[in-house]
């Protein structure tokens, strides 16, 4: 049978308790051996003072009919003494509640001369036996035994009283210590229960909701700050979600929208094969445009999860850029733009990303560049890693846009073209590449000029070569 768990705040209130229970009893232990020795001091005291007084008694005795009357006066109303005094034969010459003592004290040699305690039924006795002289009328000294004994029950008594009023005092004070212990530990842990509260009532419609960290205690604080920090994420990553769905659908709608559009015309009315020709070639290109955006939907999901090739090897920026260049380079005449490469660096790096992500921005720079304009790209290293710049002239981005460039899906012009990353996810496949590889991207905006930045870790034994590259290959001329 599974066992009920114990609440925190019950844990609490119950070692708060039991804590206050063993401090008590500790202060009680010590105090109750602390009344034991004082009592017993002055039981010895006093059955000191008492021998003294016999012993002064009988030094000044004077006719022997007289000890007895001396001693019955010296002990009135003391209820609690017993006194014998023996003959050295034996013979009790004087006696005093002798029922004091039992039949071992009363034995030659029963009691010590130091205070000996020792228990007659319900009764607790303290006592001891001494030689005492006494003079008779002639003036003889006689040697006598004195046994001496006091009845202390009273300070047993009093003590088992203070000992049974302690323990139902130390119940009571742990009882106490306990509510007070789940009040205080209730009190303390409401903000563990506003957070359960909040918890409970998340959805993806309610992540707005955030903790008050001014009233949690400092061993909470932490935890509330942690949760907020949680709810801001989560309400983050649902937004982007959100904005993610919304953005694919609308991507996807006017290529779809496309070829049902094609697909319905051509049905309308007969045509000649190469009207059907021209119709499955548009849808074609329509088809292809889709499975380029499910490529790198699926190449960000990887990222995301790691899952991208982590097979490195040196390679240099230069080459790489400069094939990039000779691709491109149709498209550059056909726009009008001169691209001008400058700089070596060689990077420890995956071949294929690597040139993925110098497309992407290549691609982009050329977009977005206008007819007559320059895109340069800039390569050097330092404490590192090495820097590719490329820069652009034409519109400048908005400030408020540069934080979100690299997002999917987002365009910060209403008029960019659909051509090759055209979707809004090549910047975001370079971010991902550059994190992949421990680097990072970053974008400047200002005066008409644009200056994309990918900025990777440099191979650890390579060095560039020292041969500068011919000119022909670092000013390319589209």
């Amino acid at each position: 049978m599974r066992a009920w768990p114990i609440s925190l705040t019950t844990r609490l209130a119950l070692l708060f308790a039991l804590l206050t229970a063993s401090l008590l009893l500790v202060v009680v232990l010590l105090q109750n051996h602390a009344v034991e020795d004082h009592l017993r001091a002055l039981d010895d005291q006093e059955l000191a003072g008492k021998v003294t007084l016999i012993k002064n008694l009988l030094h000044r005795a004077g006719p022997s009919e007289t000890l007895p009357r001396r001693l019955d006066d010296a002990f009135v109303g003391h209820d609690t003494l017993g006194v014998v005094l023996r003959e050295s034969s034996g013979k009790v010459v004087y006696a005093i509640r002798p029922e004091l003592f039992g039949e071992r004290q009363l034995a030659d040699g029963g009691l010590p001369d130091v205070p000996t305690v020792w228990e007659d039924g319900d009764r607790q006795l303290i006592g001891l036996e001494t030689t005492v002289e006494a003079l008779d009328w002639w003036s003889q000294p006689t040697r006598l035994r004195a046994l001496v004994g006091l009845d202390v029950s009273h300070h047993r008594l009093f003590l088992e009283q203070v000992r049974r009023r302690l323990w139902i005092d130390i119940y009571f004070a742990a009882v106490i210590a306990a509510l007070f212990a789940l009040f205080a530990a209730h009190r303390g842990l409401a903000p563990l229960r506003r957070v359960t509260a909040t918890a409970r009532s998340l959805s993806a419609d309610r992540l707005g909701e955030r903790l008050a960290e001014r009233d949690a205690p400092a061993e909470v604080r932490e935890l509330v700050v942690a949760f907020n920090g949680m709810l801001e994420r989560l309400q983050s990553s649902f937004r982007r979600l959100s904005d993610f769905s919304a953005d694919i659908a609308h991507e996807l709608r006017t290529p779809v929208s496309n070829l049902m559009t094609q697909t319905e015309v051509a049905l309308s009315m007969s045509r000649t094969p190469d009207e059907y020709r021209d119709v499955l070639a548009s849808n074609l290109e329509e088809y292809e445009r889709i499975a380029r955006m499910v490529s790198d939907m699926l190449f960000l999901a990887q990222a995301e999860n790691g899952h991208l090739p982590h097979s490195v090897e040196t390679v240099n920026l230069a080459s790489e850029a400069s094939a990039l260049i000779d691709f491109y380079e149709a498209l550059a005449d056909e726009k009008g733009v001169r691209i001008v490469l400058a700089g070596e660096a060689l990077v420890a790096a995956n071949r294929l990303m690597i040139r993925r992500a110098l497309s992407n921005l290549l691609s982009n720079a050329l977009r977005h560049t206008p007819a007559g304009g320059v895109v340069e790209m800039a390569i050097a290293s330092d404490a590192g890693f090495a820097t590719l710049a490329v820069n652009n002239t034409g519109d400048t981005i908005p400030a408020d846009q540069l934080s979100q460039i690299f997002e999917r899906f987002h365009r910060a012009s209403p008029q960019r073209h659909h051509h090759g990353e055209g979707a809004g996810l090549g910047l975001a496949i370079t971010r991902s590449i550059a994190e992949t590889h421990g680097g990072e991207v970053r974008v400047a905006s200002a005066a008409g000029v644009t200056t994309f930045t990918l900025r990777l870790p440099l191979a650890p034994t390579a060095t560039p070569p020292a041969a500068p590259r011919s000119a022909d290959h670092r000013d390319h001329v589209g």
